[in-house]
């Protein structure tokens, strides 16, 4: 009788460690457009410490709520194989004349913390105030949430067509 149900369980454990692989495999597999897209205006735009890692880390987020008739894509450069830490980025997202228009207007670095009362530590504080860090907070927060998406420094350095890039860095 334990035998039968010690068998059970191993069989449930490999399912479920199954389920979580292949899960894992397909969030690696297709990584989405508008993520290559733009982190490439993240490299363009000189926003990453170094680009020399075979591959980066990512996760992302599209928030149409937090600013009224906008569209903000978050996204997050896992900076540490153990998502202990980062750079957030703010991207708002708009078409012209059939581009799509990647214009960067916040970034920082941040950490894990427990010291703090959200959990994360902004390193270098984003621009704007209380509002902004808790958007971005919350967007962190979100995200970790979601499967990481490993991106070949060579696909976000390739050009990318009907992608403008724009950053607060410009004016």
């Amino acid at each position: 009788m334990k035998a039968q149900m010690l068998a059970k369980i191993i069989i449930n454990v490999a399912i479920l460690l199954m389920i979580s692989l292949s899960a894992t495999v397909r969030s690696q597999g297709q990584v989405p457009q508008l993520l290559i897209r733009a982190t490439h205006c993240l490299a363009v735009k000189d926003m990453f410490p170094s680009l020399k890692a075979a591959k980066l880390s990512f996760g992302y987020l599209v928030d149409e709520k937090s600013y009224p008739g906008e569209k903000v894509l978050y996204i997050v450069n896992y900076v540490s194989p153990f998502r202990s830490n980062g750079l957030v980025f703010a991207i708002f997202l708009m078409q012209k004349d059939g581009n799509q228009i990647f214009n960067i207007q916040n970034n920082a670095s941040f950490v894990f913390s427990s010291a703090d009362n959200d959990g994360i530590l902004f390193v270098n504080s984003p621009l704007g105030g209380i509002w902004t860090q808790d958007h971005l907070a919350s967007s962190i927060k979100q995200i970790e949430k979601q499967p990481r998406i490993d991106i070949r420094a060579k696909d976000i350095l390739a050009a990318s067509p009907h992608t403008d890039c724009e950053s607060y860095t410009d004016h």
